[in-house]
């Protein structure tokens, strides 16, 4: 005796449809845009990645149609491109906000804080890993590294940096991103949306005034060892113990421009938050 599929929970339904088109007009103009990336490479399929980028830079994801447009302007197959599109975390597979909070959970951030800066955020905008907020301004996600280990916690936004955050200054961030008002990454290029941000890193120029000047990801604290490779003395700084200042020496007040890492003391971090303990709050495997 057989038992039928449905018998057995299981529901095959019918084949997926293919993928709709873009608008005429979409198609155009992405089309002419793919010409010149493609023409970027001796070899036509290396240009997936900026394509999926470009895709995203339409739709703010990158949707089935996204997927049959590569395909067909590179000569393959849908399954090879979502091979690729399903693999690298920066392709978004559905909506998500015109902001992208990602809070680093990697060791050295979340020992400094970003675990509670993460729990923090998820609890203020009420969305959990990978939602979005109602009024589609912000994505939440955590992220494995920031690769900004010397300004840790670190909290990315459209991939620029906002180093040495805290529970309070992550949730200021996301209420000023929600709100409209300004708001200016530590270092690196100002601050544009997710899809004007995938259309950058699909390789065509930033235009807005200013953007390219400000641009630069490396602050002092991650220069220090390559200063030293080169032979050049960095300025000697006594760093004390995290609110140990002695008596006879005021406390240290830096520029504006020296932007020190947040392992310097004292600086005011999740870390030295009593409000916010960063370490952990139970015994592996409780």
């Amino acid at each position: 005796m057989t038992t039928s599929s449905s018998e057995r929970g299981v529901g095959l339904g019918m084949p997926e449809l293919p993928a709709p088109d873009y608008p005429d007009d979409v198609r155009t103009k992405l089309e002419a845009d793919a010409r010149e990336i493609i023409a970027r490479y001796p070899d036509s399929r290396s240009a997936l990645l900026p394509l999926l980028h470009l895709v995203q830079s339409e739709e703010g994801h990158v949707t089935r149609t996204g997927m049959r447009f590569c395909a067909e302007v590179l000569g393959l197959t849908t399954a090879e491109v979502t091979a690729v599109a399903t693999f690298y975390t920066m392709y978004r597979r559905r909506p998500s906000g015109d902001y992208q909070v990602g809070v680093c959970t990697n060791t050295l951030c979340a020992v400094m804080g970003g675990d509670a800066i993460f729990e923090e955020l998820q609890e203020h905008l009420g969305v959990g890993n990978g939602e979005t907020t109602d009024d589609g301004k912000v994505t939440l996600e955590h992220i494995e590294c920031n690769a900004a280990c010397d300004y840790a916690p670190v909290v990315m936004v459209n991939w620029e940096f906002f180093d040495n955050q805290t529970p309070a200054s992550a949730r200021r961030l996301v209420d000023d991103l929600r709100a409209g008002r300004p708001v200016s990454p530590t270092r690196g290029a100002p601050l544009c949306t997710f899809k004007e941000t995938a259309r950058i890193l699909a390789g065509f120029p930033d235009e807005r005034e200013g953007a390219v000047e400000a641009g630069g990801s490396a602050g002092p604290a991650s220069l220090v060892g390559l200063k030293l490779a080169k032979g050049e003395t960095p300025t000697a700084r006594v760093v004390h113990p995290r609110g140990a200042v002695p008596q006879d020496e005021p406390p240290h007040d830096p520029s504006p421009g020296e932007h020190l890492s947040s392992h310097d003391a004292p600086q005011d971090t999740s870390a030295s938050d009593p409000s916010h303990p960063a370490g952990p709050t139970a015994e592996e495997g409780e």
